[in-house]
């Protein structure tokens, strides 16, 4: 079994992370999920920014959780990441994409649109959705969640491998909340650092999946069968350079979060076959 590529914020290597552009790329590269980061904004909308702040990833400044989403979409969330000096460059962009991303797919991203994205792809796609902690609305953000899945149909799937969608945070309180909020659907508990309570792969019964960084399987490869053994599958993040992505080949990781989706699949695919999606 190959582990399922998950394009870490969008193809976000290629193009800027977060942008409708990032995550049409990764659909086109044959990714089979994507990961996203949400913050609520201060008029009560999910936008997908990793940070904080916008002041990185995007031409305006200041905290997302204190701007409206009329102030988050005033700004521009492309240049940043240099990718027409690339594209010019390196020859970043795929065959037939055009050498950088249209100005409209480079603006703030919305959950919904993502979902929307995800529920008209044409083929099944998973989305992992991201909750960032501490942040000023605490649990609001994943009753917000809830609310908008809800609206897709996708908050209460009969069961859990059914689900188009999974939540995962670095919170366990997050992760607790979601599995109170909407019982069937799956969940990542998120590891930087793995807990000496959870060495031996076990979970707490809200959540389904383990979340370790590459970094921890490096220091620690038997921990993915520990996890296995205890009927815990593991997402791993985010693996890039070849050797980690042959690591979480050989471990038998589930799912694989990678910047570069396309080239992560070039690595997997067996010799003389294509990758199975």
């Amino acid at each position: 079994m190959y582990p399922a590529v998950v394009a870490h914020r969008g193809a976000s290597a290629q193009r800027a992370e977060h942008t409708l552009a990032a995550y049409l790329l990764a659909l086109r590269q044959g990714a089979d999920g994507l990961e996203c980061d949400i913050r609520l904004t201060r008029d009560g909308h999910l936008v997908c920014v990793h940070d904080r702040r916008v002041d990185r990833t995007s031409s305006g400044r200041g905290v997302v959780s204190t701007l409206t989403l009329e102030q988050l979409a005033a700004f521009d969330y492309g240049s940043w990441h240099g990718e027409r000096a690339r594209a010019a460059g390196m020859a970043m962009a795929e065959p037939g994409d055009g050498p950088v991303a249209a100005d409209a797919e480079r603006g703030l991203l919305t959950l919904e649109t993502l979902l929307g994205l995800v529920v008209d792809a044409g083929r099944p796609i998973t989305l992992f959705v991201e909750t960032k902690h501490p942040v000023r609305y605490g649990g609001r953000v994943e009753a917000r969640l809830v609310e908008v899945l809800a609206r897709y149909g996708l908050a209460h799937p009969r069961h859990k491998e059914e689900s188009r969608v999974v939540m995962m945070s670095f919170s366990g309180h997050a992760v607790r909340r979601m599995r109170a909020h909407a019982p069937t659907l799956p969940t990542v508990l998120l590891f930087g650092r793995i807990p000496a309570a959870r060495r031996d792969g076990s979970l707490p019964p809200w959540a389904d999946f383990t979340g370790p960084g590459v970094h921890l399987l490096r220091q620690d490869p038997d921990y993915v069968a520990r996890s296995a053994a205890r009927g815990n599958h593991t997402y791993c993040w985010t693996v890039d350079e070849p050797a980690d992505v042959q690591l979480c080949q050989d471990l038998g990781v589930r799912y694989l979060a990678t910047n570069l989706p396309d080239n992560t699949r070039r690595l997997l695919q067996p010799a003389g076959g294509a990758l199975p999606r």
